[in-house]
């Protein structure tokens, strides 16, 4: 009996899930090669710590960009050591897998993420719209006429989402998120401070002092980068208003794209949205005054799900562990 998995190919994250068991990995979607040979030396969270210290041999970085696949062949073999990881593949036995999407990619990428798959092992794979499975995986009824909105902001996209009766009524897929911010704080201290810092560096400013709305400032942080005049090792002290203020124009996209998608949303539903609110997922969820910025630019409540950074694996297990939702809502291609 092959297994059966549900997968949330992140640009920064990877999630899989496994029916009966649950969530049984969570890892960096972070490979480390060999730049000769291209063999891969190390993936997920020991890879995620090479960034950026690599030595000229090595290379580490994630095979995804925005939510789709920038490298196949390493992509594909990240994905086949996840299996490997999870006990998933055996050489009679190979898993069933239901991939999640950013809504409204092409077709050829949606056949890269298929052939991916395929090549990492997979028996059979079925793609599921990641603004669905958000919407599942944080409690919202999607089968219902009533109107809900979905905001999944994760590493690579956003994805806004109105839905109803099973299906996206008005949606933006946004190619602005979790490492848009990153760089806008690695550009604002570059040019405001003449300091250059890391992409890693920069990540856990945000998480640990990164501020979205003036109530939420939370202190200040001392780092450590290159003086860009000199080229020496400094320290600077940066602040949680220095992080809003570097990430204000990449959450102005993102207000503007739940804007236009509500604008696009038939009244009837809008009065709905308005009653039930927006729902926050993603691990953009976690950035401290996301949901009040959200709420004070469109004067709907936001509530941020239970577990923002699982929802869409956690909807991707829902449908897996139901027979009608696996029929209604997936198609496979078998190889």
């Amino acid at each position: 009996m092959p297994k059966i998995l549900g997968i949330d190919l992140g640009t920064a994250n990877t999630f899989i899930y496994m029916k009966g068991k649950g969530i049984v990995l969570r890892s960096p979607s972070v490979v480390a090669i060999d730049r000769e040979t291209r063999d891969v030396v190390a993936v997920g969270r020991s890879a995620k710590r090479m960034l950026g210290k690599t030595p000229e041999g090595l290379l580490a970085f994630r095979p995804l960009k925005n939510g789709v696949i920038a490298d196949f062949d390493v992509t594909a073999k990240m994905i086949h050591t996840f299996f490997e990881m999870t006990d998933s593949i055996a050489f009679f036995s190979r898993p069933v897998v239901i991939v999640c999407i950013p809504y409204g990619v092409t077709e050829v990428e949606k056949r890269a993420v298929e052939d991916v798959i395929f090549e990492a092992g997979a028996r059979s794979v079925a793609l599921i719209e990641e603004p669905i499975a958000a919407a599942i995986g944080a409690g919202l009824r999607v089968g219902s006429p009533s109107g809900s909105m979905i905001v999944d902001i994760g590493g690579g996209t956003t994805e806004v989402a109105v839905m109803s009766l099973g299906g996206i009524v008005a949606s933006r897929s946004l190619r602005v998120a979790g490492d848009e911010l990153d760089e806008a704080i690695v550009n604002y201290l570059r040019t405001q401070k003449s300091i250059l810092i890391g992409d890693v560096t920069a990540e856990q400013l945000k998480m640990r002092i990164g501020s979205a709305h003036i109530a939420t400032d939370n202190g200040s942080q001392e780092v450590f980068g290159r003086e860009l005049r000199t080229g020496h090792a400094i320290s600077a002290i940066v602040t949680s208003e220095d992080t809003r203020i570097a990430m204000s124009e990449p959450l102005d996209q993102i207000i503007h794209a739940i804007k236009t998608t509500l604008e696009d949303t038939p009244p009837e539903l809008s009065s709905d949205i308005y009653d039930r609110g927006i729902t926050l997922t993603g691990g953009g969820a976690y950035l401290r005054g996301i949901a009040p910025l959200i709420a004070s630019k469109t004067g709907i409540r936001v509530n941020v799900a239970k577990y923002p950074f699982d929802s869409v694996c956690t909807g991707i297990g829902k449908v897996i562990e139901s027979e009608r939702m696996m029929g209604d809502i997936l198609k496979y291609r078998g190889k």
